[in-house]
């Protein structure tokens, strides 16, 4: 049941919508029980990842935190996706660090200062992206390179959370085959203390959720393995045993404002810095907002969700915030727990500053291993088994499109991974329309109420054609990457023994033509005029007609060669037939030929 709406806030609506988003109409205490209980589990999720990212990214750990509070606020209620959370990740962390590693020792304050001053000309970029209306470059993702994203990636949580969830030392290096190496190396160090407090949580989780989808399954999980971690631990200290690895102290995370003070002398290398990092944190941003929406069923508008990521950042550098987007393990989580509105990431944000100041000594209890199960329990619904399995058995192409990039977003980085699948997909597709379908048609019988149908396929001979007038129907576009094929299959149908002089094209599934296209049918004109015969269209496109206007080809073919229905240009066309060749034919498929004399 929604809430009462006062005369004030009914003029106050229409334009927070407009500004925000149509989710404000939905806003009601369900709503925002869900978005609060959500927005806790998001913050849980932030403390331990944010201070790693930091880390690796060369910052003072505080900095994760930070980032995890402003961008995420602005992205999500700039941005266009209702469930996905901004903040530290993996790839942009380790790029800024590679990127700004040369120009300054990490962790000084030049370095920090060179982050911040890089986060805000990340920000503007992204910015201009998004206002300026350039999202549609996210609708080359295809929705099979995205699958093969969304499953790599749940791969890469599942994998960097198995070492928690061992109870393993801190990983040395970085990427997929590093941390398999790490995992090999100390399989005999496994801790079974950690490992009974990550299973305790997924198991906990998991059951919740199938008792009822409705409830706060992961919060639930997380508090199991919070209670037995602690247990084990104090017992633990007393047999010896070595103890379950937790959160710790977590440092103030309460981001003032700033100025970065940096030499602008350096603003041309940092530019190019900016530049990189921008394709690389929207990349990540528009593919996880996808795959998201794709599992929620909302649409996302790719130029608005530019727009929030780039205020997020233009914003969060000057709250001293890194270069942040969209994060996958935390916004499938957000998903799953069952965020209704953007508020959800609002609420994380409030949380986490509100946990740190409140409950540092409560929240420095929380399990990695636990973390580490619901990050596993994510990843296994991330992979879609089922969606494979179907997609293998309907398109074996579109398969191993998703599988490469699935490899290559384990194997490297994220958003090459996403440009590799987008690549393929692209391929793909050209292979596929550089090859118009040219089916020839005809008559399966000779009843009065007969249509036009494609008689390919039959076997040779069984249905007559007429011998002198050939019927084609194009499908597909001819540009210039599919003239070659084109060309190559009317040479074939102009050299073929017995074939027929006159081309009848049925042009209405031909939907453009290029500069080339123009051409090709220029030279088949030329070459059926050069054999006696002649070409003809029915009902040609006028995107199509446009440019043989403009290249002088309907004044070459003669606009009466231009038909608007079939029986009309056959009716037309017959009378420029041979007369002598149709008294002896013995197909007789066209109406006008029972005129003539047996």
């Amino acid at each position: 049941m929604s809430l009462p709406v006062s005369p004030l806030s009914a003029r106050c609506l229409p334009p927070l919508a407009r500004l925000l988003g149509d989710w404000v109409h939905e806003v009601n205490p369900a709503s925002l029980r869900a978005d609060v209980l959500a927005g806790l589990l998001g913050a849980v999720l932030v403390l331990p990842q944010g201070i790693a990212f930091a880390t690796l990214a060369g910052l003072p750990p505080q900095y994760g935190l930070y980032t995890a509070i402003v961008p995420c606020i602005v992205a999500a209620l700039a941005g266009s996706s209702r469930h996905v959370m901004s903040g530290p990740t993996n790839a942009n962390s380790l790029a800024l660090y590679a990127m700004l590693a040369p120009l300054a020792a990490a962790g000084s304050p030049p370095y920090i200062q060179l982050a911040l001053a890089v986060t805000v000309l990340v920000g503007v970029m992204q910015t201009l992206v998004g206002a300026l209306r350039l999202g549609t470059i996210a609708n080359f993702i295809s929705p099979s390179a995205l699958m093969g994203f969304t499953s790599g990636a749940a791969l890469l949580i599942a994998l960097y959370a198995l070492r928690d969830l061992l109870g393993l030392p801190a990983l040395q290096g970085q990427g997929a085959g590093a941390v398999l190496a790490h995992l090999a190396r100390h399989a005999g160090d496994i801790q079974f203390n950690a490992l009974a407090v990550g299973g305790a949580t997924l198991l906990t989780a998991a059951v919740l959720r199938r008792l009822n989808p409705r409830w706060p399954s992961m919060l639930g999980g997380l508090a199991a393995g919070t209670v037995l971690a602690t247990a084990l631990n104090q017992q633990g200290a007393r047999l010896g045993w070595e103890p379950v690895a937790v959160v710790g102290a977590i440092p103030s995370p309460w981001p003032a404002f700033a100025v970065p003070a940096v030499d602008w002398s350096k603003l041309p290398e940092l530019l190019g810095l900016a530049a990189a990092l921008t394709i690389v944190a929207l990349g990540q941003s528009i593919s996880i907002a996808k795959a998201v929406a794709q599992r929620s069923g909302q649409r996302i508008d790719a130029n608005r969700e530019f727009l929030g990521q780039g205020l997020s950042n233009l914003v969060g550098g000057f709250f001293s915030s890194y270069v942040s987007c969209g994060s996958l393990n935390r916004s499938m989580p957000n998903l799953e727990a069952g965020a209704r509105t953007p508020l959800a990431a609002v609420f994380s944000a409030m949380w986490l500053m509100g946990l740190v100041a409140f409950s540092a000594a409560l929240l420095a209890l929380i399990p990695m291993a636990a973390i580490a199960g619901l990050l596993l329990l994510v990843a296994w619904g991330l992979l879609d088994l089922p969606r494979w399995r179907r997609l293998y058995l309907l398109n074996r192409t579109e398969f191993g499109i998703a599988a490469l990039t699935m490899a290559a977003t384990v194997s490297i980085r994220l958003e090459v991974a996403i440009l590799l699948g987008t690549i393929a997909s692209l391929m793909s597709y050209l292979h596929r329309t550089a090859r118009p379908a040219m089916r020839t048609m005809g008559f399966t019988s000779m009843d009065d109420g007969r249509h036009f149908e494609v008689i390919d396929g039959h076997p040779e001979g069984a249905l007559p054609e007429c011998p002198q007038l050939k019927l084609l129907r194009m499908e597909g576009s001819i540009y210039f990457g599919a003239t070659q094929h084109v060309a190559d299959t009317l040479h074939a149908l102009r050299t073929a023994p017995h074939a027929p002089k006159h081309l009848l094209v049925m042009a209405k599934s031909m939907n453009f033509i290029d500069l080339a296209g123009a051409e090709l049918w220029q030279a088949e004109l030329a070459a059926r005029r050069a054999m006696g015969g002649d070409l003809h269209f029915h009902r040609p496109r006028p995107q199509v007609l446009e440019m043989w206007e403009r290249t002088g080809f309907t004044e070459a073919l003669g606009p009466d060669h231009i038909h608007p229905d079939k029986r009309t240009a056959i009716a037309r066309i017959f009378q420029t037939l041979d007369p002598q060749i149709c008294r002896t034919c013995r197909a007789r498929i066209f109406w006008e030929c029972g005129k003539l004399d047996p």
